[in-house]
């Protein structure tokens, strides 16, 4: 399988969702819809099966995974309204979801196996949550794909592989094709742009073809076919950026703009727009949230009013940062519309300390999306060479990969260099290492308010540190590297299990328990 090429908008900031987890909710969501394509809009009577030895058997309903599979079914968008009230809408399209939670034979983290039944044909798909909502298709039918969204899909099958090969031939239109061997050999269509009407209308009726079937995306940044960047490393980066000087967030315009085939102005309204939803998250918390299924209530308008009362310690941007993340970590807890940055577990560490600095320190616009684009280019390089997915690598890869995003923001913020935003980067993750994920009744809410709130306070103090000349000692690709080893030798029951650490406090049993009632 070729090498994942990340981009800021699909892998590093993004979905804007509703949800309690992107690697639950969105991951599951973006299953469902590819899935609903494959059945030609006609989904039929669905099996969703989950792992017994894997986090999914004992998260998947309270983290989201059934409702973003339904979602997903439906073809609804991931911060549609419409997820509020998804078994009126499945009642009504005669959709019918069960999930089960079995043996697989299989020890593949965040592993979905979905079966899909209409009247006339039976599918079975195996596809994994990779971290960030981001996800990958692994089999088809038992044949092996590898397949994520980010293009549309042209899916051709057959019993006769000589055939496929000749059909390939004539989609002049598509930019990669590929053949896969199977019980029924699949010709598989990469195109950035949807096929030409006329050639899958000529091709479906071949009397070889047994079926043929249209996938539309699901990611915003498709591949080009090319994926052609300019550095896949931070030594990289900072080496292209000495022989093409520029400022920080023009090195990451540069990056998406040649990772996706947009333009550089494209990209920063991109980054404008997930702006936008942050300062509303933020926004919308502070005015205080609403929702039944929730272990916290609406803390920061509290918090808030303690500060107005002169109650708590001086220090402004500490205070900001911690109404911020608080706010958006409590809009994520309603099913309010968050960015996750780079999880929806850590929704809050990246925007709130970013916007808490800026805020304190009395920043436009202009120059705060300035530094989300600085900070997401550390998203690229765990992307790349690590993981997002708690599931995988424990709490240090959302909190902790926030923690750095945001402390390379900061300095940007502050007026540091490129070099010296990777430096505070690379102290922040250092900090975060071993940082396991024990959400207490298996919710997406504690201890995770007080890891982003500690997180993007250990993005400022070592954004400050560096800015002070303090030296992290190891360059950011090598902490990377040892948060992915230390990650993956984490106990299974300490990346997001349920099943270790606070979860299985007296305490935490009874108010799972209690939350079940």
């Amino acid at each position: 399988m070729a090498k994942h090429v990340p981009s800021i908008f699909n892998d590093v900031v993004g979905p804007v969702m509703r949800g309690p987890s992107s690697s639950h909710s969105a991951a599951a969501l973006r299953i469902g819809r590819m899935c609903r394509d494959l059945m030609g809009d006609d989904p039929g009577k669905v099996v969703v099966r989950y792992d017994r030895q894997d986090a999914l058997a004992t998260t998947h309903e309270s983290q989201g995974s059934d409702m973003g599979m339904k979602g997903g079914i439906l073809g609804f968008e991931a911060d549609d309204p419409q997820l509020l009230n998804l078994e009126e809408h499945l009642e009504n399209s005669g959709i019918v979801i069960r999930f089960e939670v079995i043996r697989t034979g299989k020890s593949v983290p965040n592993l979905y196996q979905v079966e899909l039944q209409n009247q006339h044909e039976v599918v079975r798909v195996e596809a994994v949550s990779t971290g960030g909502g981001m996800m990958r298709f692994l089999e088809l039918n038992g044949t092996a794909v590898s397949m994520e969204g980010d293009c549309h899909e042209t899916l051709v099958w057959s019993k006769d592989l000589k055939v496929l090969q000749e059909i390939s031939e004539t989609a002049e239109w598509a930019e990669k094709a590929l053949l896969h061997r199977g019980a029924e050999s699949l010709l598989e269509l990469r195109s950035s742009q949807p096929p030409d009407p006329a050639w899958i209308t000529k091709i479906s009726i071949l009397q070889e073809v047994l079926r043929l079937r249209l996938i539309e995306p699901v990611l915003p940044i498709l591949a080009t076919g090319k994926d052609r960047v300019p550095f896949s490393s931070c030594k990289e980066m900072l080496e292209y950026q000495e022989s093409v000087p520029q400022d920080p967030w023009e090195v990451a315009l540069a990056y998406e703009s040649a990772r996706g085939g947009i333009s550089k102005k494209k990209a920063r309204e991109l980054m404008d727009h997930l702006y936008e939803v942050m300062r509303n998250a933020v926004e919308t918390g502070l005015k205080g949230t609403d929702y039944h299924d929730r272990i916290f209530g609406s803390q920061s308008p509290g918090y808030k009013a303690e500060l107005d009362k002169g109650k708590l310690s001086k220090d402004d941007a500490l205070h900001r940062i911690t109404m911020y993340v608080s706010a958006i970590m409590e809009v994520k807890s309603s099913m309010g519309i968050i960015v996750a940055a780079p999880t929806a577990g850590s929704c809050g560490t990246f925007p709130g300390a970013v916007l808490g600095v800026a805020d304190s320190i009395g920043l436009p616009k202009e120059e705060v999306v300035n530094a989300l684009l600085t900070g997401s280019l550390v998203g690229i390089f765990i992307a790349g060479s690590s993981t997002f997915s708690a599931e995988i690598g424990g709490c240090q890869a959302e909190c902790g990969s926030g923690a750095a995003m945001a402390a390379a923001a900061i300095v940007t913020l502050l007026g540091g260099t490129l070099k010296q935003s990777m430096a505070a980067a690379s102290m922040a993750l250092q900090n975060s290492l071993g940082m396991i994920c024990d959400p207490i009744a298996a919710r997406v809410e504690a201890p995770c308010l007080g890891k982003n709130v500690s997180s993007a306070a250990n993005a400022l103090t070592c954004a400050n540190m560096v800015m002070a000349a303090y030296d992290p000692l190891i360059p950011l690709d090598e902490v990377v590297e040892t948060m992915d080893r230390v990650g993956r030798s984490l106990p299974m029951e300490l990346r997001c299990t349920a099943l270790g650490g606070l979860a299985i406090t007296p305490t935490a049993r009874e108010l799972e328990k209690r939350l079940k009632r």
